[in-house]
């Protein structure tokens, strides 16, 4: 039977596509190589465009059990200066932090009860496209091998992703501009269970130290580098002992905290500017363009809005007009989120000096209308560079709005 649409790849630019398409009366197959519940290396971080789009499909906080909402958020800057960026309290939400194994396991429950034929433990094993489908085939967990065709695809299968490899245009040697590594901890101190901390100890930058509550005493606490920075990867499991000793680092957990599991670390590919977008009748999205935040590695919001954009896309164009949906695609991404990485690259470039750091933590701390509106800047209440992108500024850009009012 052919599918309107197959997705490969079921994290959230995967679901939020497979979701949007679904509800139009779409036709669609939602492939993902794991089998759900299953953990997936992140911060773990959602920004409030990240919440909108959430709530847009239908997502419910409380169906994500580790869900915990931020409102007090504290940055530590190079030389030791802590100053509170709080987001606006009362009304809407602007942050908040889940684990990804809930997240997902929510957002494919999600697609399933919106009639998405969703697969799990199917891996790519081959992809062939033709005049009027693309074919995949797929083997199960149990080594069978099975063959899915859809009039089009979205492939939003993360940066290294089987679907580009297996049609000619994946990236060969690429391993992204980011690298983080994170553990989950317990029992760790009552600041650190309620307050999000970005510490930007001088040897990382531009990379950033992170503490982000995720309920219960519990906290995801991990670092991120830009590759060719002091840190090297080989560097980060012996640099981890280092930084949990460091005495500030050790207060703001606290005596009683404690390692859960093993740590992780894992690539983040943030260079959409040379990512290849579409191929025939295939669009990618997520990770397998390279959309996450030059700046800080987040990527959770920019997976959700390119698997929307790609829906819409297809949605728009119709069944029969590959080329228009590739082209319409490619402009949105183009406009709105390339434009904001650009803005966001140089940024983070800025802030790999320890004095420019220091600045604009200081410059951002000044009063409580700078503080409050620096933190919803930093978790994009309003686009990266809409300071410089005057067509999409609108009336009140600078009131808040976050998510689930």
């Amino acid at each position: 039977m052919l599918s309107d649409v197959a997705i490969v790849g079921a994290g959230p630019a995967g679901t939020a596509a497979a979701i949007t398409l679904a509800r139009a009366g779409r036709a669609v197959t939602l492939l993902d190589k794991a089998t759900f519940p299953r953990d997936k290396f992140c911060g773990d971080g959602l920004t409030a465009d990240a919440l909108r789009r959430l709530a847009e499909l239908g997502l419910a906080p409380d169906a994500v059990a580790s869900w915990h909402e931020i409102t007090e958020v504290r940055i530590r800057s190079p030389h030791g200066r802590t100053v509170p960026f709080d987001l606006p309290r009362g009304g809407a939400m602007f942050a908040a932090v889940a684990r990804r194994m809930d997240l997902d396991a929510a957002l494919v429950a999600l697609a399933r009860a919106a009639g998405v034929d969703v697969r799990e433990g199917h891996r790519l094993i081959g992809a062939d496209q033709h005049d009027d489908r693309v074919t995949l085939r797929l083997e199960t967990d149990d080594a069978k091998v099975t063959t899915v065709e859809a009039a089009h695809v979205i492939g939003a299968d993360g940066m290294w992703s089987p679907l580009r490899k297996e049609l000619g245009v994946d990236r060969p040697g690429y391993r992204g501009e980011w690298h983080a590594f994170r553990q989950y901890m317990h029992h760790v101190s009552p600041r650190a269970a309620r307050e999000l901390w970005v510490l930007f100890e001088p040897d990382l930058l531009p990379g950033y130290f992170w503490s982000f509550p995720v309920g219960d005493g519990q906290a995801n606490v991990g670092f991120g580098i830009v590759r060719g920075g002091g840190v090297t990867t080989h560097d980060m499991r012996q640099l981890w002992p280092d930084l949990l000793d460091r005495p500030h680092i050790r207060a703001l957990l606290g005596s009683d905290a404690e390692p859960e599991g093993t740590h992780r670390a894992w690539p983040i590919p943030t260079d959409l500017g040379d990512a290849v977008l579409t191929d025939g009748r295939v669009l990618f999205a997520g990770d397998a363009i390279a959309a996450a935040d030059p700046m800080t590695g987040e990527g959770i919001g920019q997976a959700l809005a390119t698997g929307q954009w790609a829906a819409e896309s297809l949605l728009t164009s119709g069944a029969d007009r590959p080329q228009e949906a590739a082209r319409r695609y490619e402009r949105v991404v183009r406009r709105h989120l390339g434009r904001d990485q650009r803005f966001a690259a140089t940024l983070g470039r800025g802030l790999a000096h320890p004095v420019v750091a220091e600045f604009a933590i200081g410059a951002g701390g000044l009063t409580a209308w700078t503080r409050r509106n620096f933190a919803r800047w930093l978790f994009e209440d309003y686009p990266r560079a809409a300071s410089l992108t005057p067509d999409r500024w609108r009336p009140n850009l600078l009131r808040p709005n976050g998510a689930y009012r």
